[in-house]
């Protein structure tokens, strides 16, 4: 009796176990604005850009506090026997002193060649860099989720194809089996039906095998875990993605006008230019103005200690000047680099633009050509799909070999993968000239 009883328990416990599973969860639906919202909210290549801002905008706010005076404190214990200096008094003793000494001391540059205002102007340019390299980033992650959104529903689409074939091609088998029972194929025709049925079956698996790849990489991008199951919504199919609104020339012209590695390379030549006027500032004097307080207690003499600190109280004010007159050529060295630099900078931005306008021309013939193949794929596939019709038939009523079935299946199955491929290429490409133009993504 105890043992039925345990049994029962495991069981229970088992089935228990088994509803809750993320396997038995229901899969939450993501759309690919849902994906972009909560990627640009949660992946870590957006957060990292996120805390590189951050730094910056912490040294434009160190930057600027260079201008303000410092301040120290010091306190210092003393004992010295012998011939020595009083601390205090400066006078020439032979005896064993116990002195104290406390002071507060400060600085403040007046002049520095316009080096620190220039060193504030270069730390706010590469605060609004960091600002656009996080653009950058985001930008990043919104097309890598677009192509794996898309990649995605492509694989889904192949998955229904795949299931499709299978189903026909059973059904095929069992038709063959018939005619086979009855006399009327020989046996070669029959084990190709198999064969038929056996492939489709394989390229069924590999079909989900597909979509499980580009669900991880989806979920990756959107850093959830492993164990969480998702779905992708299916995109609009009367989304209008048939014809281009602008000429390719337009949509670069655009393109330069808001992307954010454009201007984060704009900003690039104007730090390094400021980066010049502080290294030609090192050739320039500085002038500095310094203050300090302090009063200290030696034992040489005979008053109390809070007697001596009142009286050896002491406030010194001064101003120094520091003319650079040779340096070891490490001024003019800055200056030579700075320059080289700026020509850097400069050629940077170019190459920046020349990416960007092969990433739009890209785009723009491959929109082209994508609803071109388009077009034809779909007649393709349709006349495909009424010959595969037509065979089947045939092949009910004993007229075509199954050699002959399995060529016009795999036909139509081709004609419909290179019209599905069409498709979501046509909707990637769009959506790719949709960007650059500076309008959202969203199906």
């Amino acid at each position: 009796m105890k043992l039925y009883v345990i049994i029962i328990s495991l069981l229970v416990f088992q089935f228990s176990s088994a509803q809750d599973t993320p396997e038995a969860l229901t899969p939450k639906t993501w759309s690919l604005e849902a994906c972009i919202t909560y990627a640009l909210e949660n992946n870590i290549t957006v957060k990292d850009a996120a805390l590189n801002t951050n730094i910056a905008a912490v040294a434009y706010g160190q930057a600027k506090s260079s201008r303000l005076p410092n301040l120290f404190g010091s306190a210092s214990q003393n004992f010295s026997s012998g011939n020595t200096i009083d601390p205090i008094t400066s006078d020439y003793v032979t005896d064993q002193i116990h002195s104290t000494n406390v002071g507060i001391n400060t600085t403040v540059s007046l002049f520095q060649g316009n080096q620190l205002n220039n060193q504030i102007k270069q730390n706010k340019i590469l605060l609004d860099q960091s600002v656009f390299q996080e653009e950058v980033e985001k930008n990043n992650i919104v097309l890598n989720i677009l192509e794996t959104y898309l990649q995605t529903l492509y694989s889904k689409e192949n998955i229904s194809i795949a299931e499709n074939n299978l189903t026909a091609s059973e059904k095929e088998v069992i038709r063959a089996k018939a005619r086979l029972d009855a006399g009327t194929i020989a046996l070669s025709d029959y084990t190709e039906a198999q064969s038929q049925k056996a492939t489709n079956k394989y390229n069924l698996i590999s079909a989900k095998n597909d979509y499980q790849h580009y669900i991880i990489a989806l979920k990756q991008l959107l850093e959830l875990s492993p164990m969480e199951s998702i779905e992708v919504e299916a995109i609009d199919e009367n989304m209008d993605v048939t014809h281009l609104e602008l000429h390719k020339d337009e949509v670069y012209n655009k393109a330069l006008g808001f992307l954010p590695e454009i201007q984060a390379s704009k900003l690039n030549i104007a730090a390094n230019e400021t980066e010049l006027d502080i290294a030609k500032g090192g050739f320039l004097p500085v002038l500095a103005l310094s203050g300090s307080v302090g009063s200290g207690y030696t034992s040489i003499h005979d008053n109390a200690f809070s007697d001596q600190f009142n009286v050896n109280f002491n406030q010194k004010l001064g101003l120094s000047l520091t003319i650079p007159i040779f340096n070891r050529n490490q001024t003019k060295a800055a200056v030579q680099k700075a320059s080289i630099n700026i020509e850097k900078a400069e050629l940077q931005k170019r190459t920046t633009e020349k990416e960007v306008y092969k990433k739009v021309e890209t785009a723009y013939q491959n929109a082209v050509s994508a609803q071109e193949q388009v077009l034809a794929s779909e007649a393709s596939k349709i006349a495909a799909e009424q010959s595969y019709k037509l065979a089947q038939k045939k092949y009910e009523l004993g007229g075509l070999s199954t050699t002959d079935l399995v060529i016009s299946q795999n036909t139509f199955t081709n004609a419909q993968q290179n019209y599905l491929q069409a498709k979501y290429l046509n909707i990637l490409y769009h959506q790719l000239l949709q960007f650059y133009q500076g309008n959202d993504i969203k199906l």
